[in-house]
């Protein structure tokens, strides 16, 4: 019996549940007999012997879960074998989930995690406890959410040196840049109906500002090209001031305008750029895509969604498959 605990129950975290649920049949043929013995988030928790799906719907219709012990507490007081951690990105610093991670792994627990922000603060440091713990980091919802990245590239690719990765790393500006273009409305108007129908946040500052993707490129970077670099690191220009009159100017001369997240040896840069309109960058909507140059297999191309809880869940669920069906 593989024991799962859950940290970090807002959509994302309620998204892996679902799927546990939804996919346990298919999941167990995979890798065995699990059950979920934890959930916690900031406020509140729920352990021992519970139904997933009443913790869902208790934790949607309060505000939190049964028990007022705080996710570390639960951490400390809990065996588990893996834990999916599901908590906000904080790129400043990393918490409070590089705290959960790391204790997480000290307790010999493999870690899933979708929060960027612990693997752009300490990836290298994470993956040496890791190894020196016996147990496996895997981060495949961090960089292109349902699009396969990580997994391509150590598994596919392997044996391949990565020359670069580059493409679009962000749906939410994607989505806006595309509808500039089409519709010839300005940024700030195309943000408003986006926050409306949930694609942007209400306060858009980590995708708009290209801080997100570029927290992506530091993980592709550390975690799939072998280099050691930061956030500081990373070149950034949002797309805050992107015009529609600049997509006319473009598209007379056969190109696009892409927030483009590029990972090269010499240089990590998210910014505006103009893109050919036949070049497979040049995709709509919410869509992440990304064009990987290898020194064997040559350039391999990748697109798929890259937010929303599902997607978000379906990397998450791959990576304990990964980890537990050999």
């Amino acid at each position: 019996m593989i024991d799962i605990a859950i940290i970090g129950f807002g959509v994302v975290g309620q998204g892996v549940a679902e799927a546990l649920i939804e996919k346990k049949e298919l999941i167990e043929r995979r890798i065995g007999r699990f059950r979920v013995v934890a959930i916690a988030d900031s406020k509140s928790s729920v352990v021992g012997e519970f139904d997933l799906l009443k913790a869902i719907e208790y934790k949607r219709e309060k505000g939190k879960l049964w028990s007022d012990k705080k996710a570390m507490e639960i951490i400390e007081e809990i065996e588990f074998d893996v834990v999916f951690e599901a908590t906000p990105t904080n790129v400043r610093d990393g918490e409070p989930g590089l705290s959960y991670i790391k204790r997480c792994i000290e307790k010999g627990a493999n870690v899933i995690t979708s929060n960027k922000g612990p693997l752009v603060v300490a990836f290298k440091e994470l993956q040496k406890l890791a190894d020196k713990n016996g147990v496996k980091l895997m981060y495949e919802a961090t960089v292109g959410g349902a699009m396969p990245v990580v997994k391509l590239v150590k598994k596919n690719l392997a044996g391949n040196e990565i020359k670069s990765i580059k493409g679009i790393l962000n749906g939410t500006c994607n989505y806006i840049l595309s509808r500039m273009e089409k519709e010839k409305m300005p940024y700030p108007q195309i943000l408003s109906e986006a926050q409306e129908l949930g694609i942007a946040e209400a306060d858009p500052t980590y995708d708009v500002e290209g801080i997100d993707a570029g927290a992506k490129l530091v993980i592709i970077a550390n975690g799939l090209m072998g280099m050691n670099v930061k956030f500081e690191d990373v070149e950034i220009n949002g797309i805050t001031t992107v015009t529609p009159e600049a997509f006319e100017v473009a598209s007379q001369k056969g190109y696009t305008i892409r927030l483009i997240a590029e990972a090269r040896r010499d240089k990590l840069r998210v910014s505006p750029r103009l893109i050919s309109l036949n070049h497979p960058l040049a995709i709509d909507g919410t869509l992440n895509a990304l064009q990987i140059e290898t020194d064997m297999a040559g350039s391999i191309f990748v697109i798929g969604k890259g937010a929303g809880k599902r997607e978000t869940a379906s990397a998450m669920i791959s990576d304990l498959i990964d980890i537990y069906e050999n």
